[in-house]
C-alpha cells in the first residue's frame, strides 16, 4: 500500500476502477451541480453588507472585499502544488479565508477611518494606520498560518482531508500576509 492516504493503488483504481464498481458521481452530488460559486458569492456578500452597516458606508467595506481574490488565488495556487482538489473542505477553508483576510483589512480601514475623523488626509491617514497596524495584522496572521501546520502536516485516518482543509487555508492566508507586507513595503518611503 502507498505510505500517502490516498497514494499508490488508491490513485490507480479511482483511475481504473474495475468492471463491477460504479465510480460515477453520488447522485446527490451530480443533483447540487456547483453550489461552490453562489456559496461562496453569499459569504462574500455577506462580509461586504455587515461591512456596509458597519460603516455606514458602501465604499469603504470595498476596499476590505476587493482582498478577496488573491486569497482565493493563492489558496487554489497552494492546492495545486500539493497536488490537491477543490474538494468540500477547500471551499470550507475559502469561506473561512473570506473573513481572515477581510479581518486584515477591517483594522487598517478602522484606524483610518479615526485618523480622517480627526482631520488627517484619507492618504495620509491610510499610510499612517498602514504603519501602525502592520505589526499586529502580521502577528495575529503568522500566529494562524502556524496554527494550521499540523493539518497541513496531518497524517492517519482522514488525513487528505485534513491536509486539504489546512493547505488551503495555510497558502491563502499565507499569500494574502505576504502581498500585504510587500505593498506596505512598496508603499512607505
Amino acid at each position: 500500500m502507498g505510505s500517502r492516504p490516498g497514494g499508490g493503488p488508491y490513485r490507480r483504481l479511482a483511475r481504473n476502477p474495475p468492471a463491477n464498481v460504479n465510480a460515477d458521481l453520488a447522485y446527490q452530488q451530480r443533483q447540487a451541480g456547483n453550489s461552490v460559486l453562489l456559496i461562496f458569492a453569499a459569504s462574500v456578500l455577506s462580509v461586504f453588507l455587515v461591512l456596509a452597516a458597519q460603516y455606514e458606508s458602501w465604499t469603504l467595506p470595498l476596499s476590505e472585499v476587493l482582498i478577496v481574490p488573491m486569497c482565493l488565488l493563492a489558496a487554489v495556487t497552494g492546492l495545486l502544488a500539493r497536488g490537491f482538489n477543490v474538494d468540500i473542505l477547500a471551499q470550507i477553508g475559502f469561506v473561512v479565508l473570506v473573513g481572515l483576510a477581510a479581518k486584515n483589512a477591517i483594522l487598517i480601514v478602522e484606524f483610518a477611518k479615526q485618523a480622517e475623523e480627526c482631520g488627517v488626509s484619507a492618504g495620509q491617514a491610510a499610510v499612517q494606520s498602514a504603519r501602525t497596524r502592520l505589526l499586529p495584522i502580521l502577528m495575529t496572521s503568522f500566529a494562524f498560518i502556524l496554527g494550521v501546520i499540523p493539518l497541513v502536516l496531518a497524517s492517519g485516518a482522514g488525513a487528505e482531508m485534513r491536509q486539504s482543509l489546512g493547505t488551503a487555508v495555510f497558502a491563502g492566508m499565507l499569500g494574502v500576509t505576504v502581498s500585504g507586507w510587500f505593498s506596505h513595503r512598496c508603499s512607505t518611503p
